[in-house]
Order: structure tokens, then sequence, then C-alpha cells
């Protein structure tokens, strides 16, 4: 590798014309200048300048030497530049949550980079488990997740909470457990969650007492789009977040059992502990908390 100072004393002898001038600019003697173009000339293996009397001219060589210096220089400006430069409407930003959310938010950032076309937001639908092991892994930069994870490894923050449902088909009244365990349930991979939730929150005694692993299982399915879809069609109740049943196609054939308690999940935004986010990600986590707390 060329020794950066070498190449900086060429190139400003080449602007300048002058060697003593050259020396006064860089606070160097003259031999001192006249030492650096020879051990450059020495590592390039060609003569870069040709001396007349007191002046100089460059050679072939000498002209590409000065060239690869002078982009070497502007490389360096825009890399300072860009380490700088944050701009809170401009770049990537790589975000992951449920599937639930993901439809209720999904739409908002969509909106927000039509707004700024710049500003471009990567969504993820994973489950808590697989959102800290890639926040912590860095494949992806902020996380929404339901549990409060380890505070010595995330920076956490509580931006909402996430009302829970019981759906049951519209065909169908719920007027004790017996009804819950005659329809039987929808099983998710989220499924047992939700109801652990939902029953010890909702403030119905017969619901808390309920095993949930003596609830008949009437279908399985880990696709979001298409748990409701037995639902809706009288086989079975399940639980989700109140955004999936809002987006469902046939929300007319739901039903949302009313409990005496409203049902909900904390959720939280996590990032890598201490690391240092972007400007742009204010932008996003603003749209994020805005939506989230309505």
């Amino acid at each position: 590798m060329l020794n950066p100072n070498w190449l900086n004393t060429f190139k400003t002898l080449i602007d300048i014309g002058h060697f003593t001038k050259t020396a006064e600019k860089l606070f160097m003697t003259q031999p001192g200048v006249s030492q650096h173009i020879r051990k450059l000339e020495d590592a390039c293996a060609h003569a870069l300048i040709r001396r007349d009397k007191k002046s100089f001219e460059l050679t072939e060589q000498g002209r590409l030497v000065y060239e690869y210096a002078k982009a070497l220089e502007l490389r360096e400006t825009e890399l300072l530049e860009n380490l700088s430069f944050d701009d809170p409407y401009m770049g990537h930003s790589r975000l992951s949550c449920s599937g639930s959310l993901a439809l209720l938010l999904y739409p908002h950032l969509l909106d927000l980079q039509c707004d700024y076309p710049q500003l471009v937001v990567q969504l993820e639908a994973a489950p808590n488990h697989r959102i800290l092991s890639e926040v912590q892994q860095g494949g992806i930069d902020i996380g929404i997740v339901t549990h409060l994870p380890n505070q010595s490894l995330f920076d956490v923050q509580e931006v909402g909470s996430e009302p829970l449902c019981l759906i049951l088909p519209n065909s169908k009244a719920c007027d004790s457990t017996a009804s819950l365990t005659e329809l039987g349930l929808i099983r998710h991979p989220d499924a047992e969650h939700y109801l652990s939730i939902y029953f010890a929150q909702c403030g119905e005694e017969a619901f808390a007492a309920l095993n949930i692993d003596e609830i008949p299982t009437s279908g399985y399915v880990n696709q979001l789009s298409q748990i409701l879809l037995p639902v809706s069609k009288g086989l079975g109740f399940t639980v989700l977040p109140q955004s999936a049943v809002e987006s469902f196609h046939d929300a007319e054939k739901l039903s949302v059992l009313k409990p005496a308690n409203p049902v909900s999940e904390t959720l939280y935004l996590v990032k890598k502990r201490n690391r240092v986010l972007p400007a742009r990600f204010e932008t996003v986590i603003s749209t994020l908390k805005r939506q989230l707390s309505r």
C-alpha cells in the first residue's frame, strides 16, 4: 500500500507546481518534500516527475499516480461526509414484529414511504424468540415483542398494548366454559399463550379455572391469514389480537366475546443494548408509537 503521506505530498506538489511553496503549505522542509517524492517513486518503481533545474514535468506514470491520489482524497471526503450525514428521511430500516402487528402496521409504514420515498422500511413477521435473536445478531435493527426481554442485552421501551379477542363463529353463542369445550379450539402457534393471558385477565372466574389442555382441538393452522377461516365456518373458537380480526375479510361471520375486563398484551420496542441508531429510526419509531397508542 502506498504511503498516504507521500501521496499527499506528491499531489500537493503537482497542484502548486513548486517545491518551496509545497514545503511551506505542508509545514515541511524542501528536502523533506524531495524525500517524500523519491520514496514514492521507489515504491512505484517508476519516475513520477522529470526535474529540470527549478521546474519539473509529470511523467505518464506520474499522471496516473496523481489521478489516483486525487481519487483517494475524494473518496475520503465522501466517506467523512457519509459518516456525518444522518438524514431522518433517507435510508433502510429493518423491523420485525408478530404477524398480527405486521397487518396493522405495514399500511402505515407504506404511507410513510410514500411521503419519503428514500426511507425504506423492511418488515418481517416473526415470533418473539426469533425477533430477539435477530436483533442481538444484527439481522434486524428494531423489533416489537410481547415479552419483556433481558435488559442486560437489549434497550427496551414500552410502546403500547395490543387487545386480545376471544373469537367465535357468529352463529354460535358462548354462555359458559362448556360452550367453549363443546365448540373446540382452533389452535395456532400462539394459541396457548394468548389463551393463558385471556383467561387470566378477562375477569371471568370460570375461564380462569379452565384447564387449557382439556379444551378439545378442532383444528390447527399456522398461517395468520387462515386462522379465522375455520372459525368463520363454525368449526371452533380461537384467541387472536384485535388487529387480526379487523383485517379478516369475512369479519361479519365472526363474533367477539365481550369479557368483564378488557384483555391486552403489552408491546415492547427492542434494540441491541447501547446501539446508537441513525436519525431515520426516530421517524419510523414515531410512526409505530402513533399507531400503537390508538
